[in-house]
């Protein structure tokens, strides 16, 4: 897996102890009984996520280097998630029923591994770039899991009766609503919109590119020429109010407007509204990392499945734009967003969509639905060995989701970032940005 951009030693250093003190930043007000509940079988226990990020870095850079844990044997089946070319692995389903390690014991494996990985970083002599880029994957690996961290400990907590909020020193909710008349930023006006014209577009990440980007993920690459029609793509995310009129509308209840495994799926679970939405004594409530609030109409819509945002957009007569065609978009404008989970933290605010009265960003708030399916680009190559399952195995049965969410790291994600999940995913930050 060789390296091919530019980062040096002590920058490496300071990214690793960087990612480490914000994973356990995010987990300091959980109790021990927080961190071992799994309220379903896509979600994990955060004592796992610690373990497991942990792992990835003695198994794949300092096993490398006879550079071993203790618990290293035990923790190898434990804690890997689903590296076949490392061996086997518990059942994902049955995480939450261990009661040990403990969670002391978890983070004693991070303190352990950290020292390692300090001494290796900061004593060692020049590191190979195969090692570097390996460590440069960890680092956006744990990142992936902080974002897990957040999303699988808020469905967790929502199904808790006592509806308990994660940071009430953090987490404090006002209604926020546009400065003018809403109508302003309605999406039949023409301004809310931009608009570009047939042609031909380069996306991906093209290999001269690459030392400026300082690192992207092999499912990025390598970079090709797609046309496009012309198009138009909203400037800003659907709000809360407008998907309440799709639920009055009996927009769950309309089989015209669902593919049909959607149309199964909520007809099955009985679905009328997203996961997290509430209505009692008359108001619309949703639950956050914050605890029950109530609704606020213009913030962003959040946790729809595909299936919820495709049908969205066919009640509204427009679509779902492509992945090419939201990051055309996102490149052609601002690749810059601020509504990113290091951000909030950073300023004592919420982590929640908020309002987007003013737009220069595609980035930032909540991953956004494609149409498209998740599938390599044209000459994708896996990376040889563990690693190369990271991405490509996962081509099949998912949609790419772009942009980034409040859950996720400032730093982590850019216009050529491709997330994606099964069509029915629904505790992610997840949204939907129109086309046309």
């Amino acid at each position: 897996m060789p390296v091919d951009f530019l980062i040096t030693k002590t920058e490496l250093a300071l990214a690793y102890r960087s990612v480490r003190q914000m994973t356990n930043r995010l987990c300091q007000s959980l109790t021990p009984e927080d961190c071992c509940i799994q309220s379903m079988p896509d979600a994990s226990p955060t004592r796992w996520h610690l373990a497991h990020t942990t792992w990835f870095f003695q198994t794949f850079v300092l096993a490398n280097l006879s550079t071993t844990s203790e618990n290293a044997n035990s923790f190898r089946y434990l804690f890997n998630s689903y590296y076949n070319a490392v061996g086997d692995q518990f059942p994902r389903d049955q995480r939450g029923l261990l009661s040990r390690p403990t969670v002391a014991e978890v983070y004693g494996y991070r303190d352990e591994v950290d020292d390692a990985m300090y001494d290796l970083l900061e004593n060692v002599g020049n590191l190979s770039p195969d090692l570097v880029a390996l460590i440069v994957l960890g680092i956006n690996h744990e990142q992936q899991h902080q974002e897990l961290m957040l999303t699988d400990i808020k469905h967790a907590f929502s199904i808790n009766p006592l509806k308990p909020i994660f940071r009430d020193d953090l987490f404090e909710l006002t209604s926020e609503t546009f400065d003018t008349d809403p109508t302003e930023y309605s999406l039949t006006n023409p301004s809310n919109w931009y608009e570009f014209s047939e042609g031909v577009y380069s996306v991906g990440v093209p290999s001269e590119k690459v030392a400026e980007t300082s690192f992207c993920f092999d499912n990025e690459r390598p970079a090709q020429r797609v046309f496009s029609n012309g198009y138009r793509i909203a400037k800003r995310l659907v709000t809360n109010r407008e998907f309440l009129e799709f639920v009055l509308d009996d927009g769950y209840r309309d089989s015209r407007l669902w593919l049909a495994q959607g149309w199964d799926i909520v007809q099955r679970a009985n679905r009328q509204t997203p996961i997290y939405w509430q209505q009692s004594d008359g108001q619309w409530r949703e639950f956050t990392l914050a605890g029950m609030q109530v609704l606020q109409p213009d913030r962003p819509v959040s946790h729809v499945s595909y299936f919820e945002a495709d049908a969205f957009a066919r009640w509204a007569g427009k679509r779902l734009p492509t992945e090419f065609e939201w990051e055309i978009a996102c490149c052609e404008r601002s690749a810059e967003g601020t509504n990113f989970c290091d951000w909030l933290i950073a300023e004592g605010l919420a982590i929640h969509p908020r309002a987007e009265a003013s737009v220069s960003s595609l980035m930032g708030n909540l991953w956004q639905w494609s149409s498209s399916s998740y599938a390599a680009y044209p000459g994708f190559s896996p990376a040889p060995g563990a690693v190369g399952e990271y991405n490509g195995k996962f081509m099949c049965n998912q949609y790419v989701l772009r942009g980034g969410s409040v859950a996720t790291s400032g730093n982590h994600v850019r216009a050529t970032y491709r997330n994606f999940f099964p069509t029915d995913t629904r505790w992610q930050f997840t949204g939907i940005r129109l086309a046309e």
